[in-house]
């Protein structure tokens, strides 16, 4: 069973598992705690009639905070079933769907509260790097994630994404090269939908002056930056 006071002295296991170090870890810790605190008029997930005397029976899973946001984060950078989110905190799979409901919004208002949730209107993104302070140094990319191919013959298509033979979800993201930050987070779009016209509907507003990088899935991407840096084909010899 997952305990953060045996994970945090495994880096490794503890970055693969959450996406963070320790250092991270901890100073997302009191933030995490204030929005707890902040959110529990709402309802916890239910504790069932005690049959047994006090201090029998199983230890319940998420005692302290730690274990709190270590089990929102486990299932945020790992996305398992929740039967194994379960069997990885030491409880029943209907348990894990409860806590989920419940610590997932607290996590989104701890990083919301720290400033670090990428901005989803992409009109926003000058002003947002504005007030991180952050280098005028951008990365715009389409990444893609795999998804479970749509019963529907129009979803199938629409889905399908004939470069990598499969069906996917596609996001349009912008990332400071310095920071390493995720500045700007699109809205889902089908994996048929390319780099450059998904660029062009979010609208996305660059900071003045700003370099900007991309591949050649933004060939004709032509946003009002200071310089627009992308590879150039390589030339194939002809025989």
């Amino acid at each position: 069973m997952l305990k953060y006071d045996a994970l945090k002295k495994k880096p490794r296991e503890l970055v693969a598992l959450t996406g963070l170090a320790r250092r991270e870890f901890e100073e997302l810790l009191p933030a995490f705690a204030t929005a707890l605190k902040a959110a529990e008029g709402r309802a916890r997930p239910k504790k069932k009639q005690r049959k047994r005397a006090a201090g029998a029976g199983r230890k319940a899973g998420l005692q302290t905070v730690e274990d709190q946001l270590l089990f929102a984060l486990v299932y945020a950078k790992t996305y398992p079933l929740q039967v194994v989110q379960g069997q990885l905190f030491g409880m029943s799979q209907s348990s894990a769907n409860e806590w989920l409901h419940f610590l997932l919004p607290v996590l989104a208002q701890a990083l919301d509260a720290l400033g670090v949730l990428p901005e989803r209107d992409g009109r926003q993104v000058a002003g947002q790097a504005r007030r991180h302070g952050e280098g005028r140094d951008l990365i715009v990319d389409g990444v893609e994630r795999r998804r479970q191919r749509p019963k529907q013959a129009k979803k199938q298509v629409l889905h399908y994404s004939g470069k990598k033979k499969g069906h996917f979800d596609k996001n349009v993201v912008v990332v400071n090269t310095h920071s390493k930050r995720v500045s700007f987070l699109s809205r889902t779009f089908p994996g048929a939908v390319h780099d450059k016209a998904m660029a062009d509907q979010v609208d996305i507003h660059y900071p003045p002056g700003v370099t900007l990088r991309s591949d050649l899935g933004f060939q004709g991407y032509a946003p009002p930056v200071r310089e627009h840096l992308q590879p150039k084909k390589s030339q194939k010899r002809r025989s």
